[in-house]
């Protein structure tokens, strides 16, 4: 390399290093939203078009819902140096126990009746409960009797998904309770005026949030980002937050679907009446548990706790922490989740199903690494799990659109979640982190 070419890209990589550092951005996080929109690309491109229309986009979102769940939780097992295999197993004895409740016991052994407006919820709370009873006692026997987690939650793999077809005979169940289908996506939208209703305070709570972390550094005398730093960053995410708001709202209500809503209120549909979906209640859920965990590790004991465990077992053991009682926990919110997401795969289908949640615990594992969670322990994001799911998600749905057969689906997720690994290693190797 010649000295004057030395001297123009030198130049040009610090000024790029320095403008990440001013913004404060994650570097690999800026790696993955990269991928997502070339997939995301590639595909529209193969697909004629139809990846990224709004339709697409709306069904992309609600198919990756119950995934980005356990990913959330997963990411809290691998920090802590575990694994959890029976996610998808427990998912679905979850969705088993919360089928039977909707159409035997709360109907007929309680006496209710069908559609009574008791069964939804008395079902969530002992899906919920059930899942953080089974996970917990995953947790005691991982943390107190210290069977390793791949054993533990490999025969709970079997062990749960078989309880699950005990308990409805090895029947599809359904159709399930009408407000029980409100977490599913389609069946369950805040519509168009309620969408921007959400995205304007969701604007306005990150712009708050970004002013309140500001004011924070500057009354403990750290050293912030420029003012126009802020406002880029404000800006990005308030395009962001909008714009995704407006594709799921130009995401139109067939007209037969309206007629058929307006003649059940006794009402004549309009003409050239149209309505758009608007954000689903199971994204809204995703949403809500992604900021609970990440205030769980970022702003609580709790959350310190796990990401000391993970970065040194025995000195955390040696400082204190009950890292057996750590263990029950962090499994007990794995079963929780794994409980929410039973909710919104069998709503989804409006049915529960044998094969519910079938290889999910793969799917879960590979969206935490690809979402930068080091299986070493000790690292790992919330959001990147999510947006790892996301980029799962995408893959399958653009193969599928392609016409990919499932089996060469699965070889190239395969050769993508080993990739992404490799990528994460180098990336820990050049940055010392």
């Amino acid at each position: 390399m010649s000295d004057s070419t030395r001297s123009v890209s030198e130049p040009t990589r610090t000024t790029k290093r320095n403008l990440l550092a001013t913004l404060e951005i994650d570097t690999r996080l800026l790696g993955m939203i990269g991928a997502f929109i070339a997939v995301c690309l590639v595909f529209n491109f193969l697909t004629d078009g139809r990846f990224l229309t709004p339709r697409n986009i709306f069904n992309l979102t609600i198919q990756t819902v119950s995934v980005a769940l356990m990913a959330t939780g997963m990411v809290f097992v691998i920090v802590t140096r575990n694994i959890d295999l029976s996610v998808g197993s427990l998912l679905a004895t979850c969705s088993a126990i919360m089928a039977m409740m909707q159409t035997v016991v709360v109907p007929n052994v309680m006496g209710f009746g069908l559609e009574h407006p008791l069964i939804a919820p008395l079902a969530v709370i002992v899906g919920l409960a059930a899942g953080a009873v089974i996970g917990a006692f995953q947790g005691w026997l991982i943390g107190y009797l210290t069977i390793p987690a791949f054993i533990v939650t490999l025969g709970g793999l079997f062990v749960w998904r078989n309880v699950a077809w005990h308990l409805t005979n090895g029947q599809t169940i359904g159709p399930l309770d009408n407000n029980f289908q409100l977490l599913g996506g389609i069946n369950g939208t805040l519509g168009e005026t309620g969408s921007w209703v959400f995205g304007v305070l969701a604007v306005a709570a990150t712009l708050y949030a970004l002013v309140a972390a500001r004011r924070s550094k500057v009354r403990h005398d750290f050293q912030v980002k420029p003012v126009w730093a802020e406002v880029v960053i404000g800006a990005i995410a308030t395009v962001a937050i909008l714009g995704f708001v407006a594709i799921l709202n130009a995401y139109d209500i067939p007209t037969r679907r309206l007629q058929r809503s307006f003649e059940d209120q006794g009402l004549v549909m309009p003409e050239g009446y149209t309505a758009g979906y608007g954000i689903p209640y199971s994204v809204l859920l995703l949403i809500l548990v992604a900021l609970v965990m990440m205030m769980v590790a970022r702003r609580t004991r709790l959350g310190r706790y796990i990401f000391a465990t993970g970065g040194n077992p025995e000195a955390a053991q040696l400082s204190g922490i009950n890292t057996r009682a750590l263990t029950i926990k962090v499994f007990m919110i794995m079963g929780i989740l794994c409980a929410l997401s039973a909710i919104v795969a069998s709503a989804r289908l409006t049915f529960h199903t044998n094969d519910i949640g079938t290889l999910d615990e793969l799917r879960v594992i590979a969206a935490a690494v690809i979402g930068g969670t080091a299986l070493a322990g000790g690292v790992g994001t919330i959001y990147g799990a999510i947006l790892g799911a996301l980029i799962m998600q995408s893959l399958q749905s653009g193969m599928a659109m392609v016409g990919v057969d499932a089996p060469y689906q699965n070889i190239v997720v395969g050769i993508v979640l080993v990739l992404a690994v490799y990528v994460d290693i180098v990336y820990r190797k050049r940055t010392g982190s």
